[in-house]
């Protein structure tokens, strides 16, 4: 044992504090702010569809001033989205989302829940949004979240009846709210439920409405709002310096793999709902009239309000650990209470609050960010109380029992350090995002676990407790155990401690294209989770794919090294498809998962389990040209999807794009969103359309119509709309058939649009000069024909390209069709055809 002074304080009273994240500082005002929100006995449930969809100035508002525990339901996690921050697409990106999400509720005070809904791309009608999704399940788990967080109030992001004018996902969320609303206080609905929730009947439920559901500002203006409530969300906050609106542009700032960074704004700030549910307030500054929000609500919470009313009015900021004594009474006469739902919510909150108000610091460090089944791991244990209060350390135990039993007093400012060592069991389960271990459906993920279903995250198996006496009252504090280390940048860095297989693989390609039927090496690497692993690797292939060697032996002295394998793959004469995995055999184990870690600043580090899949393609495929320039913009793979087909791809910046260096280039691509997002490329427009004119070809991928940062797109006249077909399925047409672009040098035809994922495309051009030919015709079930997915144009001595299709998406699936038809966007002018030749329009 040793003792040492601690110079940093840990923030232990936030409700949203995570796991892996830097300690906070909590301020004596701060202190006081969380005693206010200990005595307001009220919930507000905000719902809606996606990560961003959730208005975080009304979220913090209801936290931070009103002080009612507040949480966003958001149905989906954002998987169908893109990603402006690296190449995460799917599964990966709905990782990355709920974190953000998680952040922004650090930031606004909020808390955060899921249902198991898939988010699965642009959906145009709730109809067709509920057909994906299951119904009924993702009712199912919108009236269990209600029941479980038991809101007095709903605030519903999205209007139920306008369908068709929004996303689908948008108002299927507020069409399921208001539907849950009947349900929850049923006892004949969701009956499986009730073994661990009770019914529970919410007061009220509004909608959110603003300008936007109006079509117009000048259009919500005119409109009648008697009957709406405003609630002025533009409050300062003394004890933090900040305005509610700039708390909620922090918050917002946090999805940053949209680009949705938010400048905080100063002064009144109206917000705007609409009652559809319950009964209107009178007092229509209250939103919780006629809810006993005090500790009255409660059975024995009269005396706890006494005791805990006059620590709020008699709070003395210079010493936050006079209110100790009375705090711990309080949380003793909580322990009694008999309402289990508020009980465990004060319980959690008043812990944190006498913790702060201690000073205390607890904390179970592991000496490696990982570790396997049945390993033993180093902890280091700490322990100070920096406050003159009465506390005893009784004994700390881990997840085996007792381990340590020490009954020593917690003198002021005196830092206690205990080295101990933890056994994995040997049936611990690995750490990876619970809805992603089950392979689920395209609208909903498998959640085996019931207890698991809306919570955020995967809750941490391996936690160490404290058990503390605070004048006179047993208080246990738990702890998750986590890693720590300096970073010489950085500084202090903190990363969850995560059970990981002894042994995962993945081929270092997930797509492998071969345009012929030669062989071919691949690169198999095997990742250690422990020390001494020995075993060997096979891949399971299709039939009519051969692979050599049958096996190869792995041997990894050290954890966390890797082993690559080569292997060699001989593709069958014909065009053919199918899935590579690598089996790591390890003694009577066999292994299949690929590990996947996710390190950004702004949200804790990730560690992923997935199938270890590559998609092999045995593609006809010709093309023309071999170099290619790829101008970067939101993120996507399309350039390493190149490279499979045989191109040269060089990665081009703003300051590459000059006249003489654009020569060396048989095409130029523009990746998705680069005019949205690249603002520096309004300076080379006219560089790269004089590379056309010159001969050169330049193909341009997706944007938005809105935030485009060039003053001219393309050459000639293009509008960008808001058109899309999102059935991947949708039927397309083929307008232009004797184009170069559908003949050259692949012959394209209807099969070359089978097996697409998620979208056709997004963003097509709706009006265009008389210079672009319309290649192909396509719509979703329903709708006008949309003919702006694939525009060319000859302009001068080469062509211009602007493409809506989702090639993005189709290129990391493996589509044969969408590369065939890249391949011939990209040999445009280089076919040795009559370039004279009038197409058919």
């Amino acid at each position: 044992m040793k003792t040492r002074l601690h110079l940093f304080l840990l923030l232990l009273f936030s409700s949203s504090l995570i796991i892996a994240q830097q300690p906070k500082k909590p301020t004596a005002s701060d202190i006081h702010e969380s005693i206010k929100k200990l005595n307001f006995l009220g919930s507000v449930l905000y719902v809606a569809a996606h990560p961003d969809d959730e208005n975080t100035r009304l979220i913090s508002y209801m936290s931070n001033e009103v002080k009612a525990r507040t949480a966003y339901l958001s149905l989906t996690r954002g998987d169908g989205g893109q990603n402006l921050i690296g190449p995460e697409i799917r599964e990966l990106l709905g990782v990355i989302r709920t974190q953000e999400l998680l952040a922004a509720r650090r930031t606004d005070g909020g808390e955060q829940l899921f249902t198991r809904a898939n988010d699965f791309g642009y959906s145009k009608h709730p109809d067709e949004t509920l057909a994906i999704w299951n119904k009924e399940q993702v009712l199912n788990d919108v009236v269990l979240a209600i029941r479980k967080f038991k809101p007095d109030v709903i605030i519903n992001r999205f209007n139920h009846r306008t369908p068709g004018t929004t996303h689908g996902h948008h108002t299927s969320s507020a069409m399921l709210s208001i539907e849950a609303f009947d349900l929850v206080g049923d006892k004949n609905a969701y009956t499986n439920q009730l073994s661990t929730v009770d019914t529970w009947q919410p007061k009220r439920l509004f909608f959110n409405t603003g300008w936007w559901f109006y079509g117009s500002r000048e259009n919500f203006e005119k409109a009648d709002k008697s009957d709406l409530i405003q609630v002025d969300t533009g409050v300062y906050f003394p004890s933090n310096g900040l305005s509610n609106p700039e708390i909620a542009a922090l918050s917002r700032s946090q999805h940053k793999s949209q680009g949705f960074g938010s400048t905080g704004r100063r002064g009144s700030q109206i917000e705007y709902i609409e009652l559809i549910k319950g009964d209107l307030p009178t007092d229509k500054s209250n939103l919780f009239e006629g809810i006993d929000t005090s500790w009255n609500r409660i059975e024995g919470g009269k005396a706890i309000g006494e005791i805990l009313y006059a620590v709020q009015n008699n709070f003395d900021f210079k010493n936050p650990s006079a209110s100790i004594p009375q705090l711990a009474r309080a949380y003793n006469a909580i322990q009694g209470l008999k309402d289990t739902h508020w009980k465990t919510l004060k319980t959690k909150e008043i812990k944190d609050i006498i913790a702060a108000c201690a000073g205390l610091y607890l904390e179970a460090t592991a000496n490696t960010n990982h570790t396997t089944a049945g390993a033993t791991v180093n902890l280091n244990l700490e322990v100070i109380n920096r406050s003159n209060a009465n506390i005893t350390l009784l004994n700390i135990t881990d997840p085996n029992g007792l381990l340590i039993d020490k009954n020593l007093k917690l003198d002021n400012n005196t830092g206690f350090d205990f080295k101990e060592t933890l056994e994995i069991n040997d049936s611990q389960i690995v750490s990876t995002p619970y809805w992603l271990t089950k392979k689920g459906s395209l609208g909903m993920y498998m959640v085996e676990d019931k207890n698991l279903i809306g919570k955020p995250e995967t809750p941490r198996a391996l936690n160490v407790t404290f058990n503390l006496n605070i004048e006179n009252v047993a208080i246990p504090f738990t702890k998750p155990i986590v890693y720590k280390t300096n970073d010489p940048v950085k500084g202090e860095v903190y990363k969850p401690f995560e059970i990981i297989p002894e042994a995962s693989a993945k081929i270092s390609e997930k797509v492998i294209i071969l345009d012929t039927d030669k062989q071919r090496d691949i690169e198999v690497i095997v990742k250690a989770g422990r020390d001494s692993l020995e075993g060997f690797v096979q891949i399971a292939h299709p039939n009519n794919w051969s692979v050599y060697p049958e096996k190869q032996k792995v041997n990894i002295t050290n954890k966390g090294q890797e082993q690559r394998l080569v292997f060699t793959v001989i593709p069958p004469k014909e065009q053919s498809e199918g899935l590579l995995t690598p089996m790591v055999h390890i003694g009577n184990k066999t292994y299949t998962k690929e590990l996947i870690e996710i390190d950004y600043d702004h949200i804790p580090f990730q560690t992923i389990l997935l199938p270890s899949e590559s998609k092999i393609v045995r593609l006809d495929i010709q093309k023309r040209g071999e170099s290619i320039g790829y101008i970067e913009g939101a993120g996507d793979v399309v350039p390493e999807s190149l490279r499979q087909i045989g191109y040269n791809v060089a990665i081009l910046k703003p300051d590459d794009i000059t006249e003489d260096n654009l020569k060396r280039f048989d095409a130029i691509v523009v990746g998705i969103r680069a005019y949205n997002t690249v603002e520096a490329l309004n300076f080379k427009q006219q560089i790269l359309f004089d590379y056309v004119a010159q001969g050169g070809n330049m193909i341009v991928q997706y944007n938005t119509r809105h935030r485009v940062k060039v003053d001219q797109i393309a050459p000639f006249d293009l509008k960008l709309s808001r058109d899309r077909v999102t059935d991947e399925n949708a039927n397309v047409k083929l307008l232009a058939t004797d184009h170069e672009v559908l003949n050259f040098p692949n012959k394209i035809t209807s099969k070359d649009f089978d097996g697409w994922t998620q979208e056709r495309g997004l963003y097509f051009p709706n009006e265009w000069s008389s210079e672009f030919t319309p290649i192909l015709s396509m719509s979703d079930n329903g709708e006008t024909q949309k003919t702006g997915s694939l525009l060319v144009a000859a302009h001068g001595k080469g062509h211009y390209v602007y493409t809506g299709l989702s090639f993005f998406r189709e290129f990391p699936a493996g589509v044969s069709g969408a590369y065939r038809l890249f391949a011939n966007m990209l040999s445009l002018g280089k076919n040795n055809i009559n370039t004279d030749k009038k197409f058919n329009d």
